[in-house]
């Protein structure tokens, strides 16, 4: 599957092609080797060149399938950016402004503060996640607010609707008023909804008119047509990853109740569209919004609510757990690499998503750089992430030890 904007040249690449290819190759199959991942497909652009691209590994290792070039995988919080440009398209089109209060466009939304004041959240503030809000799966226990609620965060069983889960979210007071703390949360569902409601039609037509249609996103979309091209979904597990149980709940982080997956749900045309974990799509896909978005918008955002996209909107406040690192308006912002202790250059974008993927641009290098894997939560957080930027960037470790099995 070809790549429109982005030229198919593999004598092109940052430094050396052959030695980029071989060292994003050998952390590949050392994943592999280790069974950290059981697959994955990784591309690479530098100044809209695509230098790389692999799919390694099994789509389906107890079906022995290989994984492919045009998987389509469960995005999970991969969707956050693309719901975001979708709000950002409105703006562009003068009908929705960032900085006015939702409650304009959504008067039944109004969740208060825990001393029962009246909040004021705008969209910018929902999509630097410093709204107040929460995640369903941060909470300690099965009788935190948003379980008491019966908040769903887009990745279970829900049979709900999504006005019924922005009625729960809203009955819950907010974590902190907005504006003033950074917290990763049901932002992006309520920002689906405002972008419902603004454009008059489902969150799946909206996004499809938006964004995803017009980049030529074919494969991108809330439900997942052909189930052949899916991958299973893993857990890291030892000696090897198990496969994702339907139903089986995952903590992301330890002393949290966990993420409930319902691996079925990408299948489900009844499921309310989740705008911030709910879509399915190929790397090459994401790839082109990338593309898209580091050449500065094309003709599907001017280049200066790009810029707003790569500003960190946080007030200078490091993210939990990533000193340097701030929030943009969809995606996490490098401020400091020294901080970081990143090869990345200052302004880096970077996210992920839980079902097991990861992605940066960095504009000032020309590169853009998508890895989707069928493993959680390796492919999301853990050293694959650390070793494929290092990697790109030709940094660490000049040699990588694998078996000769190949990936």
């Amino acid at each position: 599957m070809s790549l429109p904007a982005i030229a198919s040249r593999p004598d092109a690449s940052p430094a050396s092609p052959a030695s980029l290819n071989a060292r994003i190759d050998a952390v590949i199959r050392q994943a592999l080797d280790q069974q950290r991942l059981v697959g994955a497909v990784v591309l690479v652009s530098c100044d809209g060149v695509l230098v790389h691209q692999k799919a390694a590994g099994l789509t389906d290792r107890e079906n022995g399938r290989p994984m492919a070039l045009d998987a389509v995988f469960r995005l999970a919080s991969v969707s956050k950016p693309i719901v975001s440009v979708a709000a950002l398209v409105l703006v562009a089109q003068g009908r929705l402004d960032l900085d006015q209060g939702i409650d304009h466009w959504l008067p039944e939304f109004r969740p208060s503060l825990v001393d029962d004041r009246p909040a004021r959240i705008t969209a910018r503030q929902l999509l630097s996640h410093t709204a107040g809000l929460g995640y369903r799966f941060f909470e300690s226990g099965e009788d935190g607010p948003y379980a008491r609620a019966g908040v769903s965060d887009g990745m279970d069983e829900a049979t709900i609707s999504l006005a019924e889960n922005l009625r729960r979210i809203a009955s819950v007071p907010l974590l902190y008023e907005p504006g003033n703390a950074w917290g990763y949360s049901l932002a992006t569902d309520v920002l689906g909804a405002l972008i419902e409601r603004i454009h008059g039609t489902p969150l799946d037509t909206a996004v499809r008119q938006l964004v995803t249609g017009p980049l030529g996103m074919a494969d991108t979309g809330f439900v997942a047509r052909d189930a052949h091209r899916v991958p299973t979904p893993y857990v890291n597990d030892s000696p090897r990853p198990h496969r994702l149980r339907e139903g089986e709940t995952v903590p992301v982080v330890e002393g949290t109740v966990g993420i409930p997956y319902s691996p079925a749900r990408i299948f489900n045309a009844r499921a309310f569209p989740s705008g911030g974990a709910g879509m399915a799509g190929t790397a090459q896909d994401f790839l082109r919004l990338l593309e898209t978005l580091r050449q500065g918008g094309g003709a599907l955002l001017p280049s200066a609510l790009v810029d707003d996209m790569a500003r960190d909107q946080t007030g200078g406040q490091d993210l939990p757990d990533a000193p340097g690192t701030g929030f943009g308006l969809g995606f996490s912002v490098l401020r400091d690499p020294r901080l970081a202790g990143s090869p990345e250059s200052a302004g880096t974008w970077r996210w992920g998503g839980a079902y097991g993927h990861a992605w940066f641009v960095d504009r000032s290098q020309g590169l853009s750089v998508v890895a989707f894997t069928n493993t959680l939560y390796e492919g999301m957080s853990g050293r694959f992430v650390t070793d494929l930027r290092d990697a790109v960037y030709g940094v660490g470790p000049t040699t990588v030890q694998s078996s000769t099995r190949n990936a």
